[in-house]
């Protein structure tokens, strides 16, 4: 079965006025995306920034409120990161004490390091999508969207 939406989750982890990113070097030069990717059969949202996290930064992390929703139409944008519509979740999440982010043993061919960004830095760098602005904005007010999950809501008592 195809969706005509692929759902991405992703990982906002900002600590000690940092963020950190994925660096990659492809046919667009060096840039920087936040740890996140396609949720995959049969796992939540926030199974996915799990998952996605330890596969590009190799931490695990304790995930939060969702910061922000990104959408990326194509016919929109004249295809400029392909033909597949996207909506992307991105939660705040917090890496553990002691818990170091690096590059993951089998990283994707492309992915060359993670990075602490400091955010007074982050206009120096190549971002993917172009989020800057809205991370800044995030950091600074912190006003995040409760995500309700159905299986932590109660349930109602029918009598028969």
């Amino acid at each position: 079965m195809s969706f005509h939406i692929r759902v991405r989750a992703g990982a906002l982890i900002i600590q000690n006025a940092s963020i950190l990113l994925i660096e990659f070097n492809d046919e667009n030069g060096l840039h920087y995306n936040l740890p996140a990717g396609g949720t995959e059969p049969g796992e939540t949202l926030k199974e996915a920034v799990k998952r996605e996290a330890k596969e590009e930064a190799s931490i695990d992390v304790e995930v939060g409120s969702l910061a922000f929703v990104y959408e990326y139409a194509p016919h929109l944008n004249n295809n400029k990161y392909g033909g597949t519509h996207s909506l992307g979740l991105m939660f705040e999440c917090n890496v553990p004490e002691g818990c170091i982010p690096r590059l993951p043993a089998n990283p994707d061919p492309n992915q060359t390091g993670v990075k602490w960004i400091p955010l007074t830095e982050l206009d120096k760098v190549i971002l993917y999508p172009n989020i800057k602005e809205h991370i800044l904005a995030y950091a600074e007010k912190k006003r995040s969207v409760e995500i309700i999950e159905e299986h932590h809501l109660e349930e109602y008592l029918i009598e028969r």
